[in-house]
């Protein structure tokens, strides 16, 4: 584990895997709640944790930096369930790729219970892993210039929603009706880190 300052009370704290992100993430705010920890965001990102708005940096990143952070506890969320049509463009590409039918893709995507690890790239996007290693996929080539909003995307160990059109070079496997980000319903966002997600197909796949 690595802490760096940012600016005058900040920390980013490298971490070696997304699991040990996710562990200390959960720590952190475990340490907020009962209030051994003053702290204004804590936010986290693949392989790292950013705290902003410390009292006290320095102190906090010699003592984290010694620390045993335990494995993040099972989360106790109700599951987000997403519906979706597996009808996207790279269905055959990912069922090659994993060396299983397309139908086959269905079946291990959807049966898979997913949680995000983080969010970023576009409000309301969540990084969801779950899959084991070896489904991972790799990016398009060339990236689309527009990628629909729903689109649910692989690229990775991840797999994620897009909440509004944009470029992209993830593979798409299929569509949602979710409105993923909505700045009028509270929270914004539907997906935060911790939220366990699974996929239901419907209609056509």
């Amino acid at each position: 584990m690595r802490a760096l300052p940012v600016g005058d009370d900040a920390l980013l704290v490298e971490v070696a895997s997304g699991e040990e992100a996710q562990a200390l993430h959960a720590e952190l705010l475990r340490r907020r709640a009962e209030g051994s920890l003053s702290v204004r965001e804590i936010v986290p990102a693949a392989r790292t944790v950013l705290l902003d708005g410390l009292a006290d940096p320095a102190r906090l990143a010699s003592e984290l930096t010694t620390a045993d952070v335990p494995p993040a506890p099972p989360r106790a969320r109700e599951v987000v369930e997403l519906p979706v049509r597996y009808d996207g463009p790279d269905l055959a590409d990912v069922a090659a790729h994993w060396g299983v039918s397309p139908h086959e893709v269905v079946r291990i995507h959807a049966d898979t219970e997913f949680s995000v690890a983080f969010c970023g790239f576009a409000p309301g996007f969540g990084y969801l892993t779950g899959l084991p290693p070896r489904y991972d996929v790799p990016r398009r080539a060339t990236p689309r210039t527009a990628v629909p909003a729903g689109a649910v995307a692989l690229a990775g160990p991840y797999t994620g929603v897009y909440p509004r059109s944009s470029p992209g070079g993830w593979q798409l496997i299929g569509t949602t009706d979710t409105v993923l980000w909505d700045h009028t319903r509270a929270p914004a966002a539907l997906l935060s880190p911790g939220t366990r997600v699974r996929f239901v197909p419907v209609g056509s796949s």
